[in-house]
């Protein structure tokens, strides 16, 4: 096997990984918070001992880097507590494809970061996409569980688009290992008041649910994306990052009886273009 090859794979099961995700917040009937928390602490821990492993310094330049990281854990926090919320409310498919909206978020922020002018084919691909969301709200009332979840959805994909374009600033200076591990343990930090707050009660299959969710679908399968970038495009990851949502759903199908109705899989099919093409298409 090439180098090329093993590193597609990687993506690819770092996405699977990814995809996966998402029905933790179903099969784990503890609070939105307590499931982040969970996440971000055994995922910093597992990326911690994998930096001391590797014998990698985990000491910033500068101390205005230090704050970068507050600010770019406080977004992940926020980004995981809507999506996971986002899941509660309304169902993986409505979590995953109102959440899969950031790169329609990035398209708008990168002409900000990058001092560029809006471009008009960002609005019309903007407008196609709330379209698709449009298809997978089932009826416009505040109220109704289903039409929060999709609010929840996007601001899930908001949060994510602004970090991501701080990630592709620090990545640049520092190991993507070593920005994750600031980014899960500020999180972490960020939301342990919450345990004391909610004060849930942990069974032991929930702790086994949530190691696994920190170590196997954050830590390994960022690690393991991480890695595959080394020989894979960026743009090519992107695109495989697409099918996300994909495996996602068809699990919830299967495993937790989640059928998409014809509105969601039309409004996501839609949604699913809109970042695909505007994945591949020139900045």
């Amino acid at each position: 096997m090439n180098a090329k090859t093993k590193s597609l794979l990687e993506i690819h099961a770092a996405v699977f990984l990814f995809g996966l995700s998402g029905l933790f917040g179903k099969i784990l009937e503890l609070p939105v918070m307590m499931i982040v928390l969970g996440r971000v602490f055994f995922a910093s821990a597992f990326l911690f001992i994998v930096l001391l492993y590797l014998k990698k310094t985990i000491k910033l330049d500068r101390q205005k880097d230090y704050a970068a990281m507050v600010v770019m854990g406080i977004l992940l926090a926020i980004h995981w507590s809507t999506f996971f919320l986002s899941i509660k409310m309304s169902t993986v498919a409505i979590g995953l494809l109102t959440f899969s909206t950031f790169p329609v978020f990035v398209t708008f922020l990168e002409p900000y970061f990058c001092k560029e002018k809006i471009r008009l084919s960002n609005i019309v691909l903007a407008g196609i996409a709330f379209l698709g969301v449009v298809l997978v709200i089932p009826e416009f009332e505040v109220g109704n569980h289903l039409t929060q979840g999709v609010l929840w959805g996007i601001t899930s994909g908001f949060a994510f688009a602004l970090l991501s374009m701080l990630n592709r600033k620090y990545v640049e200076k520092y190991s993507g290992t070593v920005v994750a591990f600031y980014e899960q343990f500020i999180a972490a930090v960020i939301l342990l008041p919450f345990l004391f707050i909610q004060k849930p009660l942990f069974q032991a299959t929930d702790i086994v649910l949530l190691l696994a969710l920190g170590i196997i679908f954050t830590g390994i399968a960022h690690s393991v994306f991480i890695n595959g970038l080394k020989n894979v495009k960026a743009q090519t990851a992107g695109i495989i990052s697409c099918l996300e949502p994909v495996y996602g759903i068809i699990f919830a199908a299967f495993l937790l009886k989640e059928i998409p109705t014809v509105r969601e899989i039309l409004g996501g099919s839609i949604i699913l273009a809109t970042v695909l093409y505007s994945t591949i298409k020139p900045r």
